[in-house]
């Protein structure tokens, strides 16, 4: 009596499956909404000054965020390099731009350019896409669990270059009074005339990066995420599309090192370690894979935890690193409990 009539079942089902759609529907919603709501009232609470400092950082990390969720969120591939390619573009940039004569009482000098910002910008990019292309070279050969290892040996091949390199990095004591943008008479040297320069190269990242993943190249990336055999077997030269998306992606990664360098007019090896690529592969997942606006809400919701935590009243001043870094680790482990593909995303890792 009890038992449900047949010609019932399948209308059963389509509701339930709505509903599932719907209620995932409502998670990326209040998702969204809690994080923007988050943001503005907290740069309300603390001022224009701390609003423009936050809005930077956001936009160097979203640069970088966007870039590298190209390589693993649309292709499928997991890169630990990133920090490498964002610390060449920064030290790219402060070698051409910058006068360190006043620190060769410390240390030896290094050589200085004086080239302004927006020539050195570029050089920033080529940079990071000429040791992609090298290390690609590489990395084309391998495949999965080796190909993590990989470019984790490159991260930390990396800073240990921008250690040890004295004669062209000064090593651990830094390179100092680097350029900010200039052109002619003008130059950025505000706060907000700089933040507003930033959101213009986030801009252009995400409509470069957005016109590539909704191309029929995008589509072929998304097929050698799903399966890279199955998109060789429909005789797509998959090794080429890899690599072409490493290049694009290194940099996009070495013109985020470029502002970041410009904005801070300091740059040493300490900001590019191998922990600083892990917590930007972590941002990237909390927000979403293969999406671009998760990785905006990611960098978001990163900064202002970040930010957010200088302000916890119990909390000690020495204690605030090692704090952030457990609350990102806390998120991540629920985000893999209860939602695998982050806050907004279409894949799970």
């Amino acid at each position: 009596m009890n038992a449900t009539p047949p010609r019932l079942v399948p209308a059963a089902m389509r509701a339930r499956i709505g509903l599932i759609a719907a209620s995932r529907g409502n998670v990326e919603l209040w998702a969204n909404l809690a994080v923007l709501t988050w943001a503005v009232a907290f740069l309300v609470w603390q001022g224009t000054g701390f609003a423009v400092t936050v809005g930077t950082v956001f936009a160097i990390w979203a640069i970088l965020a966007v870039s590298l969720n190209l390589v693993v969120g649309f292709t499928g591939l997991l890169s630990i390099a990133h920090v490498g390619f964002f610390g060449i573009g920064a030290y790219s940039m402060a070698i051409l731009t910058s006068g360190t004569s006043y620190d060769a009482l410390r240390t030896d000098a290094i050589p200085t350019f004086g080239w302004p910002f927006f020539a050195a910008l570029p050089v920033s990019a080529l940079a990071a896409g000429l040791v992609a292309a090298v290390v690609g070279v590489v990395l084309n050969r391998f495949r999965d669990d080796i190909f993590v290892l990989v470019t984790f040996g490159f991260a930390i091949i990396s800073y240990s270059v921008f250690l040890n390199w004295n004669e062209l990095t000064r090593g651990a004591f830094g390179i100092h009074d680097i350029a900010r943008p200039a052109a002619g008479g003008l130059v950025l040297d505000s706060d907000g005339e700089f933040l507003a320069f930033t959101l213009l190269c986030l801009a252009l990242t995400v409509a470069v990066s957005w016109l590539l993943v909704s191309s029929s190249f995008g589509r072929v990336l998304l097929a050698i995420r799903e399966d890279e055999g199955a998109a060789e077997v429909f005789g797509y030269r998959v090794a080429h599309y890899k690599f072409t998306v490493w290049i694009i992606s290194a940099m996009l990664a070495g013109i985020a090192g470029g502002l970041f360098s410009s904005w801070t007019r300091f740059v040493d090896p300490y900001s590019f370690v191998l922990l600083e690529s892990i917590v930007l592969v972590s941002v990237v997942i909390l927000g979403g894979l293969a999406t671009i606006w998760g990785s905006l809400l990611g960098v978001m919701a990163f900064v202002l935890l970040e930010e957010g935590m200088r302000f916890v009243p119990f909390l000690p001043n020495e204690s605030i690193g090692q704090a952030r870094q457990a609350v990102l680790g806390v998120l991540l482990v629920l985000l893999m409990l209860f939602r695998p593909q982050g806050l907004v995303g279409k894949y799970r890792l």
